[in-house]
C-alpha cells in the first residue's frame, strides 16, 4: 500500500536530505513541499479531499507561521491528516507544545529513510506515535522535572485494575521509549501480539498516543 506525504521545511539542506531519503521509499508519494506554515496551509486549502496528504512531516522553526501553529490550525481543519515533527531538538519544551497541538510523532532530522517510512506505517496502520529514542528519553526527563509533576502527590498510584500483568510489562517498555519490535524481542512474542496489547492498553487508558501514555504514567507515578 502506498501513502501520500508532504513536508514543510524552510531549510534547503534539510529539505534536500528529506526528499532524497523519501525518494528511496517506493510506497511514499510526495504531494507537495512548503517553505513555511502559511504555504503549507495554502497548499492544503487548494487540494481536493482525495488528493490530500495522509502524513505531513513538519519542521518547527519556520518563518511567518511556525510548525506548531500550523499543526494546531491544520488539525482543526483536517483532523484525518497525521503530523510528524522533524526537529534538531534545540528546544525541549517544543515537544509538549507539538503534542498538545496534535502531532502524532516526533523525530530527529537525521533519521534514516527506513525510520521515516516506519513512522508513516506506525501512524497510518498501527495508531502509533513514533518518537526517536533520544526524544523519548528527554521527554521522560522533562516530565520528571516539570512543575506540574512536582505538584502531584508523591504517593505512587496503582495501575488501573483492568491492566493485565502482560500489559503492565509492555506499558513499562512503552514508557521507556521502546518500539513494538524491541518489546516483542524482549518478551519473546510476536510483533503483532505486542501491537494488539498496545491497542488494548490505549483503549483501557482512553489515550490515543504514546506521548499521552508516557505523560499519564509519570503523572500517576506508576513506575
Amino acid at each position: 500500500m502506498s501513502y501520500s506525504i508532504a513536508v514543510a521545511e524552510d531549510n534547503k539542506s534539510y529539505l534536500r536530505s528529506f526528499l532524497h531519503k523519501t525518494s528511496e521509499c517506493d510506497n511514499l508519494k510526495l504531494v507537495f513541499t512548503a517553505a513555511n506554515g502559511r504555504i503549507c496551509l495554502e497548499e492544503l486549502k487548494g487540494l481536493p479531499h482525495h488528493l490530500m496528504p495522509q502524513v505531513i512531516f513538519m519542521d518547527i522553526e519556520m518563518p511567518e507561521i511556525d510548525g506548531i501553529q500550523t499543526i494546531s490550525m491544520a488539525k482543526s481543519l483536517y483532523p484525518e491528516i497525521h503530523f510528524i515533527v522533524l526537529t534538531v531538538f534545540d528546544d525541549d519544551e517544543k515537544v509538549f507544545e507539538a503534542i498538545k497541538a496534535g502531532a502524532s510523532g516526533y523525530l530527529l532530522k537525521h533519521e534514516t529513510a527506513a525510520v521515516l517510512y516506519a513512522a508513516v506505517i506506525a501512524v497510518m496502520e498501527e495508531n502509533g506515535a513514533p518518537m526517536s529514542p533520544g526524544i523519548a528519553r528527554k521527554t521522560l526527563m522533562m516530565l520528571s522535572r516539570s512543575p506540574l509533576q512536582k505538584e502531584e502527590s508523591k504517593t505512587k498510584s496503582a495501575l488501573p485494575a483492568m491492566i493485565t500483568e502482560r500489559e503492565e510489562e509492555i506499558l513499562k517498555h512503552i514508557v521507556s521509549g521502546w518500539d513494538a519490535k524491541r518489546i516483542a524481542s524482549s518478551l519473546d512474542i510476536s510483533v503483532n501480539t505486542v501491537r494488539n496489547h498496545i491497542a488494548n492498553i490505549y483503549q483501557k487508558l482512553q489515550v490515543q498516543s504514546r506521548a499521552q501514555v508516557i505523560q499519564m504514567a509519570h503523572t500517576s507515578r506508576w513506575f
